[in-house]
């Protein structure tokens, strides 16, 4: 990264939404509840494949860094009682869907969903099956902490159909991972990597992060030379989040260990060199995929999309979320539900969907989340043929981008009339120009993560 394009996204540091959805979660509203779920539920078209997500909320102890919504066990029966629950959830949408629709996506998140017992998973699956029809070419996927894997987990996998894995490295260094409570010695990474490829699942992802306590540039860039040598078909590089205002237990990391924004931006850079070197390819912020993987297809097709799990292939417009804090996107809007193991509980006890908020979207929401996709997607967007494809006149959007141009006199971005270009070697500016097209969006410091 240039210096210049480096003094001008720290010029630009704000708090912006990642736009993984539009309008974003915290705009969900609880006037949007289980009574609009059915109905949304009611209305999808019977022959259109849905996309179905299952969150897992535990993990046997918590690492410091971790954003997710989860809770520590060393037990396993509050796993094995909300599975129950899970099931009885799938069980209430699929009646209320009223016919058995085809899948073309699963994603188990967490949480460590890799907490799951063989028997245990292997049950669920057939649960799922048995209330819907799993396409045979449906991308099953799951993500993984390596500290609870063994063959008989991955075999499961395997005869329950998970095609795609994704390993939660985040750092290969001792010394990152104490102060991010998570030893993990490099040994387990390359053992799943070796026995996952035994049993016939190859595609296999590594999440990493950078802006941890204790990391270089130097020490980013072995981080991502490691997991390419072992293999990794994709690699997602992630900036840490540090919102101890949010997740209580980021309190325990050491601020004072933490980079600045500018050792941040250079670690980024560091890493997406030598990704390139070894010849990844760059999907829109923080995704580096092989040149053959369906991924960088989907780029150079522009068929790309990005959804709650971030970049995907998945071009279901309906996502069922499922599980304790899970989100729903559905046509007429995002659904969520309760976020309280309790409440979760008691509702599926009465019968009712646990959904607690949402949004319904409008046109011009449909419209703008469009816009912003493109814009993730693809780092530029021509705003006069993005118009002319919704029947919109381009001038609607003259203020917006007006407003750009503090970021075009910087050099993070190129502005030619109607045609807005995110800089190459500043793409962590495109969250920035998405905002400025986010009806909602309002500057705060204690809601978004910030941009370097």
């Amino acid at each position: 990264m240039q210096q210049s394009s480096q003094s001008a996204l720290l010029k630009h540091n704000f708090q912006v939404p990642r736009y993984t959805s539009y309008p974003t979660a915290n705009h969900f509203s609880p006037t949007i509840g289980r009574e609009d779920h059915t109905r949304w539920l009611s209305a999808i078209p019977e022959n259109e494949p849905l996309s179905l997500y299952f969150h897992i909320p535990f993990c046997k102890k918590i690492c410091w860094y971790c954003g997710c919504h989860t809770k520590a066990s060393e037990k396993y029966e509050p796993v094995t009682h909300y599975l129950a629950y899970l099931k009885k959830e799938i069980g209430i949408v699929a009646a209320k869907l009223g016919e058995k629709f085809n899948v073309a996506h699963i994603h188990f998140g967490g949480g460590s969903p890799s907490y799951i017992e063989p028997d245990d998973f292997r049950d669920f699956m057939d649960h799922v099956r048995g209330l819907f029809s799993v396409l045979p070419d449906a991308e099953i996927a799951i993500e993984i902490d390596p500290r609870e894997l063994n063959e008989l987990k991955v075999a499961a996998y395997k005869k329950s159909g998970v095609n795609r894995v994704s390993l939660g490295v985040q750092d290969f260094h001792k010394d990152v991972q104490n102060a991010i409570n998570r030893a993990q010695p490099a040994h387990l990474i390359y053992d799943a990597m070796k026995t996952f490829k035994e049993y016939g699942i190859y595609q296999i992802n590594m999440d990493l992060l950078y802006g941890l306590p204790h990391q270089t540039s130097d020490s980013v860039m072995e981080n991502v030379n490691i997991a390419a040598g072992m293999g990794a078909e994709r690699i997602s590089l992630f900036g840490y989040a540090h919102v101890p205002w949010m997740k209580k237990h980021m309190r325990l990391i050491d601020e004072a260990a933490l980079p600045d924004g500018e050792a941040r931006l250079a670690q980024f850079e560091a890493a997406t060199i030598s990704l390139a070197d070894k010849g990844y390819v760059q999907i829109g912020l923080d995704h580096f995929v092989r040149q053959t993987d369906p991924m960088a297809i989907a780029l150079r097709k522009k068929t790309l999309t990005r959804n709650f799990q971030g970049y995907s292939t998945d071009n279901a417009s309906t996502l069922l979320g499922f599980g304790v804090s899970a989100i729903s996107a559905l046509p007429e809007g995002y659904l969520q539900n309760t976020v309280s193991n309790r409440e979760y509980f008691a509702a599926l006890d009465a019968g009712m969907l646990p959904t607690v908020r949402g949004i319904a979207t409008s046109e011009d929401d449909c419209m703008r989340r469009r816009l912003i996709e493109h814009l993730m997607c693809y780092m530029a967007i021509d705003l006069d043929a993005f118009c002319k494809a919704e029947g919109q006149d381009p001038q609607m959007f003259a203020e917006a981008v007006s407003s750009l141009e503090p970021l075009q006199k910087d050099g993070l971005i190129q502005i030619d009339g109607f045609k807005i270009t995110v800089s190459e070697d500043a793409r962590q500016a495109v969250r920035l120009v998405c905002a400025a097209f986010d009806a909602y969006f309002k500057v705060s410091k204690k809601q978004h993560a910030q941009v370097a």
